[in-house]
């Protein structure tokens, strides 16, 4: 399993500079953001992504597997504990005060 991180960038979040990358591409069970701009999940049956509000306030992530998708903090929309993505799908999140709000999505199935 394998996480590649593309271009390295600097993101300003909640007021410090934080060394991420733009892209991150996961083959990993289990992973938490950290700054980046896209995350592009594959190469395993399944992976959970959990949405860390300390490194990360906006962010896509594109399912090329199951994913699970995970706040850690509130729930996402004020109403769910977790989503899951099927292959293909992209969704677009962002953090608002304490919660994650689905900006856009091509395919989401609810748990």
């Amino acid at each position: 399993m394998a996480i590649i991180k593309s271009i390295p960038a600097q993101r300003l979040i909640h007021g410090r500079i934080l060394d991420t990358s733009e892209v991150s591409i996961v083959s990993e069970k289990e992973y938490s953001t950290n700054g980046e701009e896209c995350i592009i999940v594959r190469g395993v049956i399944e992976s959970t992504i959990t949405l860390n509000s300390r490194t990360t306030d906006h962010i896509v992530i594109k399912s090329m597997t199951t994913t699970i998708i995970k706040p850690d903090i509130n729930k996402i929309d004020e109403e769910f504990d977790e989503i899951v993505t099927e292959k293909g799908a992209c969704v677009e999140f962002r953090l608002c005060g304490n919660s994650w709000y689905i900006l856009s999505s091509d395919g989401l199935k609810q748990s």
